[in-house]
């Protein structure tokens, strides 16, 4: 699935047009790698005021004490800025969708339920939400980024016991925050 999206990627920015200064940034999450997670993504300007992103992040480690957050997700987005594009605040729509693989860790906001030590969660989720963000021009091509989104994600999730046996098969609805990012942008 992860290779699909991101051929889907590469076609949709292939046929974009041409790239002209100010219409490409690359970028990467700070809040991201803290969390250990590895994440780009790429924002393509398509009007004076408007912007479209993609973003991707996979955590695929294990930890110490038999902790695991294994996920890939990606998230893309439309933006419309507020004066002009790549500075100043502006308002997003995202959708996301991932898979996850989950042991001994409490998730914040309630995402999932808590459970007992070694048990571990599966599942995968797919949702959408509203940004607030900010850019700040740093220079003629790097920008800082912070931005929030919250929304609304459904996720089918099954739930292990020891030894792989299958304890609870449901879902979830979760609504809350879908994103959080302090972002460093290298502008073309």
């Amino acid at each position: 699935m992860m290779k699909q999206m991101f051929i889907l990627a590469m076609m949709l920015l292939a046929t974009s047009g041409t790239a002209t200064a100010q219409d490409v940034a690359l970028k990467t999450n700070l809040l991201g790698w803290a969390t250990t997670s590895l994440n780009a993504g790429v924002e393509i300007g398509i009007a004076e005021k408007q912007t479209a992103q993609l973003f991707a992040t996979i955590n695929p480690w294990e930890f110490s004490g038999g902790k695991k957050v294994r996920f890939w997700n990606v998230e893309p987005e439309y933006r419309w800025w507020t004066c002009q594009r790549f500075g100043g605040s502006f308002f997003g729509v995202h959708a996301l969708a991932g898979e996850y693989n989950i042991k001994n860790v409490d998730l914040p906001f309630g995402t999932l339920p808590k459970t007992k030590r070694g048990r571990h969660y599966e599942g995968w989720y797919i949702g959408a939400g509203v940004t607030y963000g900010y850019q700040w021009l740093l220079s003629r091509h790097w920008n800082m980024e912070a931005s929030i989104g919250v929304g609304y994600a459904y996720s089918p999730y099954k739930l292990y016991g020891r030894c792989a046996k299958c304890l609870d098969d449901t879902h979830r609805n979760y609504v809350g925050p879908t994103k959080a990012a302090l972002s460093m942008i290298y502008i073309f």
